[in-house]
Formats: C-alpha cells, structure tokens, sequence
C-alpha cells in the first residue's frame, strides 16, 4: 500500500538528532516533552484461527443503479486445530438471502445469525481438523450504505466502489474497482477478513460486453452472454490473503508486456494507451532485479497494473494485479516533470513482502510497507546510482524524524486504538531505513543471504517480526535480539551530543558521546565509524556506544 500523502522515505544510519556544540536552524532535535505521547490504546493481538478458509469461489453481477454487488459465494473450509460446530465469517453490510451447507446432494439450508457485520452460522454436526466443508452463501453487498471510515493512507473503508455508474458524468470514465486493505474486502464478499488468512480463489465477474476486468490470477475464460453481458473467469489457484483480492471494471486500454514466460499488462485509459510504457515499461526489468537480488524469482502467475479514477490510496499491491490512483496516467512530455516510478518499485516489492509472506497482524505491519518502501531505495540504487539513491534515503529520513516530533512508537505496535493508525511514516519510512542500516551492519553478502532465508523459510505463511530476526541469525550465525529489540520493539532515536578534544602534547583525540534523548526512550547500542582526518589520510575508527555518556 503507497500513502495518499506520505512522502516515502529511507534512511542509512537512523540517528536523527546528531549534534555537536554548535547548532544551526536545520538541527533535528526537539526536546521530548514536546513530543505527542499517543494513548497507550488496547493490546492488539493476533487473529485467532478458529477456521482454515481453503478455497473461495465467487460468482458476481452488478446493479448499477443502485450501486450493488449481487453474489454468489461458496466457501471451503475446515476446523483449524480444535473441533467446531458453528463459523463466524466477516460480511459488512450485506443482505444475506440464503446460507446453506453445500455436498454432492446440493445445498442444505443452515440457521445463523447476522448482526450487519459478521455471520454466525450454525453448523450441522461437529466437524473436526480432517473435515473439509463448503458453506454457500447468496447475499446483495451495498457498500454506499455503509457507515464510512478510513485513514490519512487509507481514505475510504466501504471496499466496493463504483465511477460514475450511470454513465451520465461527462468527462468520467465507467469504473467499478475494489480496495481490500485493511479489512474491506468483506465489505464485498463474505470471508475470514485477517491477514494471516490465506485461501485459494475463483470469481467469475458479469458485466457490459464492453468493458474489460482484471482480477487476480489469470483469465480463464471469457463468454458471451445472450443480454449483451459477457462473463469473465479469473481462477487464482496460489493462496493469498482476503485483503489482496481485487477486481478492476473498465473501459481500459491493455497493454501487453512480458517478463520471462510472465504476462506483464498495463491497463490504462484509453487516451493514455501511448504512453503506457513510458508509465509502466521498467517493471520487467525490476521483476528481474528483485528476482535476483532475492534469490527468489516472482511468485505469481501474472503480473497486471491498472490506473482508477478516485482511488482511495497512492496504490493497492493486490496480487498479481496492482492499482495505482489515476494521476499515474502521464503523457511521455508531462514525464519530464517526473514520473510515480518510485510508486511502480513499491507495489511490485510488495508481490514478495507482503503477498508471498504476509504479515499475521497489522500490529507487524512495518514487515509488509517497510521492505516496500525499502524497494524503492533499492530499484534507484540499481537503476539510477547511489546519489539518486541517497537522495531518495534523505526524503525518508526527514519524513520519519518529521512525525517523530509529534509521536514515537516502536515499529512493531501490539498497543493501538484503530488498525489505520499503523499506517504511517514509522511502518513506511523508519521500516525502510532500520532494514537499510541492518544491511549496512551485516555486509551484502550477509544481508541478502538473511532475506533469501526469510522468503524461502516463510512463504506462502504469515509472519511476526522474530520470523525476520531468526532468519538474519540464521544467515550470519550472530545473535541479533539486540538489533531487533531497540529498532523493532522498543519506540524512538539516538539523539547524540558529540564533543571532542585533541591534544597534540600526545597527539590524543578524546571524543565524548552522549545520548540525550531522555530517559522514555531506551539508551541504544549504535555501531559507528568515526573519520581522523589528518595530513596524510583519513583514518577509520570503529566504535560501538552502549551508554548514556562514554568517552
């Protein structure tokens, strides 16, 4: 997911507020009592898995009028460890018309109970871990009927929304499009909405003959109905979590590409239909970067982008189909001014981090959006050289120590009020800049190694921040609970007083560091390298400070 507003950011050392006796206007630091303390709010845990959800099969058509869903829904699934006789299933919103039990004798009607937001279903007998189930489900989804929520990154939670849907807007295109992060996808078919949920897909979209779709996996087939509709089959036969599920409903151009024996496709506007490569034409070549520099060549059957009108967030990293906010859509000449590159390098990282191995609750979020965002650094450091890299590493070291001076949090935040509030430049920025400064501690070739081990470990499965820790020892065989715990779990910055003396009786340089950043945030143990600069060469000291004030 890419902020609406956030500027992106990363950082190679991520110690903000370094100064020395003399401060100039630009100094970073601010004293703590200034800092916003946010309210503790309530611990936030994991979802638990009463249910496996294996495998979701879709069938949905359109009101336009009135701006419904009409679904069809039947869900395979079974216990997860303990015996159960009733389900609970997240559906926000809908008008449930029937809930059956579906076998080879076809569908056996069940009693639940619906409070608008979830669905308690009563089972027929109890089923234990070796029993696999299907629960069908026939409900109207009315997402403009829903009591509106959302976030600074995130402006909108009703899931479904449709462009102009009347064809009446002069100037707007016809658009129907989905946005499941975090918990919205229920919002459009009934499902175990968490992220650490993963279930295998088939949805089969009616619509105008004259439209195109895209959803997740691949186009099975496509048939043309005798109303002037036509019926699209996108099967998605790798499991991905309920939040990554999309459709996208337009009158798009598709633009053909490749990567490897990998469909790669643009959709876009019409109008914009010339300069979809000059929008989107690196991404084989980033597929390929970040296949090798991972040791993990791109999962998924396809990869898509499409462009929609009013997109609630920059972009969607939906699998095997992103979505971008219209304002993508340039003309090869309005480029020159700058294109959302940096945006195509953040959703393609997220087919890894994100889709391939998922966080399992939005409380480690920072372990999706921070390897994102450190993407970007990475694609302009390949792509573009270090200078552009840094340059990129400056942008998102000001954006963290920015919302540092108004609240500090750790990275991994089992305390909050609202999962939206996860959503901000710590997960994004400081994310990216502690994975920057982890590299630079390891060495590539260790770093690297770390996140091969970390994909190939945990794929196709969620995961907490010790999942990462435990592959980076695996990689380097050292204890790094130190790192982790100051930098993950633990909130806030080294602030550094730096002062020095030398003495040329004894050509002796004493330097004298003090970590001033109050007694709220933890005293860190910080690897520096400190420069002498004499007449001859430079010379490199390395040091590691582990108190408050030492010499």
């Amino acid at each position: 997911m890419r902020y609406r507003f956030l500027i992106p950011v990363l950082l190679a050392l991520l110690i903000a507020s370094c100064s020395t006796t003399k401060k100039s206007k630009s100094d970073f630091s601010v004293k703590l009592d200034d800092i916003m303390v946010r309210p503790k709010g309530e611990y936030q845990e994991s979802a638990s898995r009463v249910h496996d959800l294996l495998h979701t099969w879709l069938d949905v058509r359109f009101d336009f009028e009135k701006q419904y869903l009409l679904g069809e829904a039947v869900l395979t699934l079974k216990p997860y460890s303990r015996p159960s006789n009733s389900l609970t299933l997240d559906a926000k919103g809908f008008d449930i018309l029937k809930i059956g039990i579906k076998d080879q004798n076809g569908i056996t009607p069940l009693p639940f109970e619906y409070d608008s937001m979830q669905l308690h279903i009563s089972l027929p007998r109890l089923f234990t871990e070796k029993d696999t189930y299907h629960i069908a489900i026939s409900y109207v989804a009315k997402p403009n009927e829903l009591k509106e929520g959302g976030s600074e990154a995130i402006s909108s939670d009703k899931g479904l929304y449709f462009i102009n849907p009347l064809n009446n807007e002069k100037g707007r295109p016809f658009q129907v499009w989905t946005q499941g992060e975090t918990e919205s996808s229920s919002c459009w078919f009934p499902t175990i909405d968490k992220p650490n949920e993963r279930t295998t897909q088939e949805i089969y979209i009616t619509v105008p003959d004259t439209l195109v779709t895209l959803s997740n996996g691949l186009l099975v087939e496509s048939v043309k109905n005798n109303d002037g509709t036509r019926t699209d089959y996108w099967n998605m036969d790798m499991p991905h979590a309920p939040y990554l599920f999309m459709m996208a409903i337009g009158d798009y151009a598709v633009v053909k590409d490749q990567w490897r024996d990998i469909a790669v496709d643009y959709y876009v506007e019409k109008e914009f239909e010339p300069y979809a490569y000059d929008i989107f034409g690196n991404t084989p070549e980033m597929m390929e970067f970040f296949s090798d520099k991972f040791g993990f060549d791109y999962p998924w059957q396809k990869y898509a982008q499409v462009a929609v009108r009013d997109f609630v967030s920059g972009a969607m990293e939906n699998t095997t189909a992103s979505i971008y906010f219209e304002y993508v859509q340039k003309t090869k000449r309005e480029m020159i001014d700058g294109s959302f590159e940096d945006i195509v390098a953040h959703e393609l990282m997220h087919q890894w981090f994100g889709n391939i191995v998922t966080c399992e609750s939005w409380s480690n979020l920072t372990l999706n959006e921070g390897f994102a965002t450190y993407g970007e650094y990475l694609w302009e450091e390949y792509k573009y050289g270090i200078n552009a890299a840094e340059m990129k590493r400056l942008e998102m070291q000001k954006g963290y120590v920015r919302e540092s001076w108004m609240y500090q949090e750790p990275l991994i935040r089992f305390y909050y009020n609202d999962k939206e509030d996860m959503f901000d430049s710590h997960s994004y920025a400081k994310g990216g800049l502690v994975l920057h400064m982890l590299r630079n501690y390891l060495g590539d070739e260790i770093f690297y190694k770390g996140v091969k081990t970390y994909l190939h470990d945990n794929a196709y499965d969620a995961v907490e921040v010790h999942h990462l820790r435990l592959a980076f020892e695996k990689a380097s065989g050292e204890d790094l609970n130190w790192f982790f715990n100051q930098w993950f779990l633990s909130p806030g910055h080294p602030k550094l007083d730096i002062k020095y003396t030398y003495s040329a009786i004894n050509s002796n340089i004493t330097l004298t560091i003090q970590q001033t950043q109050g007694d709220e945030i933890p005293v860190f143990q910080v690897p520096l390298a400190v420069d002498i600069y004499t007449d001859k060469n430079i010379q490199r000291e390395n040091i590691t400070i582990s108190k408050k004030k030492e010499e």
